[in-house]
């Protein structure tokens, strides 16, 4: 394989969307674990092979959506869109990827191979069925978060059999993940506004009206969720501590920054690029994951919540 084609399928693989990714790391930080080397390691190998799983899924969905793609003003500048990554070609790299994500999970224990072709299964439900209904496209996004989380738990099972997770470290993701996919869904549907059906018919169902409400409910759920979870009884037992609360004010000064660049700057279409280039967002993101760290300390024999 040349150069400028591995290239074109790694483009293909959007590894500037592999941000979403790092929700797999929250496991070895609730646990208690960042000073077990063994336990690092293993999150680090998890969250690569969900960056090749979600590169594999790209691939797929490009393929499938590749009349759509040619109608939008920037997905048919994609690889298969504009024809430099042939389909055939596409589907080799698909399988490639593929074979060497469950491959490599193997390795990382049975639970976790388990998810990342849950994973797979449910994403191939969601680029064939979910993706072309209202709403349930934006909650499908949400459950490919919450497998994600899930992997980084499992992951750590085989060093730490005692971990627990706790439901709300379920509902957060889940809920965040609907606020940016009701954001984005947004994003296209005013900016696209009549081409809204030929890119992605789904929007045709939505209106800006009922957008704005979904976004306020799911930013609200996600602030309440994060919020109870700190406050938890089991919470507050399991790392010692009613400090944990303090890191919802970052959290609600980060989805009010971003709720700030999508109705006030016209973001919101690329999450990820929000993310990559927002200093203030990352400033934020860093200073929640060190003031959690600080908080809840570290411990060898805890557990990821319960």
């Amino acid at each position: 394989m040349s150069t400028s084609i591995a290239k074109t399928i790694l483009d293909n693989m959007r590894p500037r969307q592999w941000t979403k990714n790092l929700i797999l790391l929250a496991g070895v930080i609730f646990a208690q674990q960042l000073e077990d080397p063994a336990s690092v390691m293993r999150a680090l190998a998890a969250c690569l092979v969900f960056c090749l799983a979600s590169g594999a899924v790209y691939i797929f969905n490009d393929i499938c959506d590749v009349e759509q793609d040619r109608q939008h003003p920037y997905k048919r500048l994609r690889p298969i869109a504009s024809g430099r990554l042939p389909i055939p070609m596409a589907w080799r790299a698909w399988a490639v990827l593929v074979a060497v994500c469950l491959a490599s999970s193997f390795f990382l224990g049975p639970l976790f191979m388990v998810s990342v072709l849950a994973f797979f299964l449910w994403n191939w439900t969601y680029s064939r069925f979910l993706k072309k209904l209202p709403i349930l496209d934006v909650v499908g996004i949400g459950v490919s978060f919450v497998i994600r989380a899930l992997a980084g738990v499992v992951v750590l099972l085989p060093l730490h059999p005692e971990l627990e997770l706790s439901v709300w470290l379920l509902l957060c993701p889940f809920f965040l993940s609907l606020f940016l996919g009701f954001c984005k869904r947004r994003n296209e549907l005013v900016k696209l506004a009549d081409d809204s059906g030929s890119t992605r018919p789904v929007l045709l169902s939505y209106t800006e009206t009922v957008l704005n409400a979904m976004i306020g409910a799911s930013f609200g759920l996600t602030l309440a969720a994060y919020a109870v979870y700190t406050i938890w009884p089991s919470t507050v037992e399991h790392f010692g501590t009613r400090d944990l609360v303090w890191t919802t004010a970052l959290v609600f000064a980060g989805l009010w920054r971003y709720l700030y660049l999508v109705f006030k700057e016209g973001q919101g279409g690329r999450p990820h690029e929000i993310l990559l280039n927002d200093m203030i967002l990352q400033l934020l993101v860093v200073g929640w994951i060190g003031l959690t760290v600080a908080i809840i300390g570290i411990d060898t024999t805890t557990m990821a919540g319960s």
